[in-house]
């Protein structure tokens, strides 16, 4: 049976000054106690011990306890607290300790102006539930935590902790303005779900030193550094969230590898989705918005796996770049203002059935022979520049890829890098199909240019392509063009027109005496540059001197001189 015992600084039958005498006499006694406390100010230091629950007896909010030095409230026990407020100023200790058995804090307010608010020590078990906390921040060390409605507010530190081994859950809560993090797990585990986080000065949630973090259902805004950072072989899941206006929406790194399912990472001032430092992670059924730099960035050994995700808007889609990995599978993305697919310094990636659409540029590739990029079963469709552009060192395989109404060029490359196409379509295309430039590799099996408003298959430079069985249809200037030292080879392809020989300027093949033509189909003509003329050799004329027809001997000349003085001198001359 509880005992009941009366608090009240006014006095009364049967009641007690303060919290601590009526806190003695139950220990005294033994039994389960409630002790009530009237509405008031109690400067005390409160020791709990045994199965006590402490509550405000006009509700939440009437009784403040509080201390200026030393911790407020310390629970060995079965401890409960109702609709007090609890304040300390002590940054070196913790205003509310659970020591053993549990804590339950419902409806009230803990306020710690630095420092530690509440502290679950180990082996213990603390709920806050419809609490608030200001300022100070809640750890779990080796214990056992539910949090659910609760606020947390302008925390000095993280405003949530949990380190060395410790389980908690956070529901339904609201976490603002921490200065570091909203949730911070440490090798331990915490499960954060249908929580709003804002305002925080690094990572709203955050998993380190083999962490596990599992996020569910929340809302993340307006954060100076990542939404949600997995680091030091943490892991975990994120799913059905949304972080909007952070600068990194999801980073991972140094072996980290989350699960992130129906996720948004919007208007993010920097990346959406950021995997790097060998950082690992799958990434499915997401769509990251508008995000200024790059929508998903794998950089210095990141490989991050990425399906069945969407970029809309933004600048870069995915870039892949400085010893960076990742595969990518039905990833679409739409109407970025700079490149679609990027890769660049040693990246590789693998990109299948991706579809780009409504951007200035597709895939590039830039870099030294590291680079690398696999593309299968693409679409590019209303690119600006071009479909596929590499160059430096790079080396590009395409297979079934198509590019539809893709600006100037289809596909690509120059520098001394290496393209290889195979099983491939450009339609619609500006000023060529597919090529070569500077001393560019290209190797094309079964590719398919049509309506080219200009030349379907262009060499030029030192390039060489090696071009087969292949066709070009309806082409404006020429089915294919070789200038320059471009050399090569077109065996077993067709050049025609659906409309006559007009519709491919009257000309098959356009070439300098460099390449092998082998089986080529066609009703048009193959034409051969004209060479140039050789130079001959220059005469250079004088006209302002004087002219002689015949021997001159023993005279002066002078000519093109502003003054002259001549002098002579008579007498006899002996001539041999």
């Amino acid at each position: 049976m509880v005992a009941r015992y009366v608090v009240s600084p006014r006095g009364g039958r049967r009641t007690y000054p303060d919290i601590t005498s009526a806190l003695r006499a139950a220990e005294v006694r033994g039994r389960p106690a409630l002790i009530e406390i009237a509405p008031g100010h109690y400067e005390e230091a409160l020791t709990v011990r045994g199965e006590v629950r402490l509550a405000a007896a006009e509700g939440p909010g009437s009784v403040l306890v509080s201390r200026p030095r030393g911790a407020v409230l310390d629970a060995f026990g079965a401890v409960s607290v109702h609709g007090l407020t609890l304040a300390g100023r002590d940054a070196g200790v913790d205003i509310v300790g659970c020591h053993t058995g549990t804590l339950t804090l419902d409806r009230t307010e803990v306020r710690a102006h630095d420092g530690v608010a509440v502290h679950a020590r180990p082996r213990t078990s603390v709920t806050l539930r419809d609490s608030v906390v200001l300022y100070g921040r809640t750890v779990f060390t080796g214990s056992a935590g539910l949090v659910e409605r609760c606020r947390f507010t302008d925390a000095a530190d993280n405003a949530i902790a949990a380190i060395e081994g410790a389980r908690v859950t956070v529901r339904g809560s609201r976490i603002e303005g921490s200065r570091i993090h909203g949730v911070r797990v440490c090798d331990a585990y915490a499960e954060v779900v249908g929580c709003e986080l804002t305002g925080t000065g690094k990572a709203a949630l955050v998993a380190d030193t083999r962490g596990e973090l599992a996020v569910a259902e929340c809302a993340i805004s307006a954060v100076h550094a990542e939404g949600i950072m997995f680091v030091e072989q943490s892991r975990g899941s994120v799913d059905r969230t949304r972080v909007t206006d952070a600068l990194h929406g999801i980073v991972t790194k140094s072996g980290a590898g989350p699960v992130v399912r129906g996720s948004v990472f919007a208007d993010c001032r920097d990346t959406g989705i950021n995997v790097q430092d060998a950082g690992l992670g799958t990434f499915e059924h997401c769509r990251v918005l508008g995000a200024r730099n790059v929508a998903v960035f794998s950089t210095k050994g990141g490989a991050p796996e990425v399906r069945d995700c969407r970029v809309e808007g933004g600048n870069v889609g995915v870039a892949v770049t400085e010893g960076g990995r990742g595969r990518f599978t039905r990833v679409a993305a739409e109407d970025l203002t700079g490149t679609a697919l990027r890769v660049y310094d040693e990246g590789g990636a693998v990109f299948s059935q991706v579809r780009v659409e409504r951007c200035p540029a597709g895939l590039e590739a830039r870099g030294n022979g590291g680079t690398t990029a696999e593309v299968t079963d693409a679409v590019f469709r209303d690119i600006g520049l071009g479909a596929v552009a590499i160059d430096g060192q790079s080396r590009v395989t395409l297979r079934n890829v198509t590019a539809e109404r893709g600006g100037m060029v289809g596909f690509a490359v120059a520098g001394e890098a290496l393209l290889q196409i195979t099983d491939s379509r450009a339609t619609e295309v500006g000023s060529g199909g597919i090529g070569a430039l500077g001393s560019g590799r290209l190797v094309a099996r079964n590719v398919t240019v049509t309506g080219s408003e200009g030349l379907g298959l262009f060499g030029t430079g030192s390039a060489y392509l090696d071009v087969v069985d292949s066709t070009f249809t309806d082409c404006a200037v020429a089915g294919a063009s070789f200038d320059e030292k471009a050399a090569g080879r077109l065996a077993g392809c067709t050049v025609d027109s659906t409309d006559g020989a007009s519709g491919t300027g009257a000309v098959a093949v356009r070439h300098n005496g460099l390449v092998d033509l082998t089986s080529l189909r066609t009703s048009l003509p193959v034409v051969r540059h004209k060479e140039k003329p050789a130079t001959p050799p220059q005469i250079l004329q004088v006209f302002n001197g004087p002219v002689f027809n015949g021997p001159v001997h023993d005279v002066q000349l002078a000519w093109n001189n502003g003054h002259v003085v001549q002098q002579q001198t008579e007498g006899d001359s002996t001539h041999p």
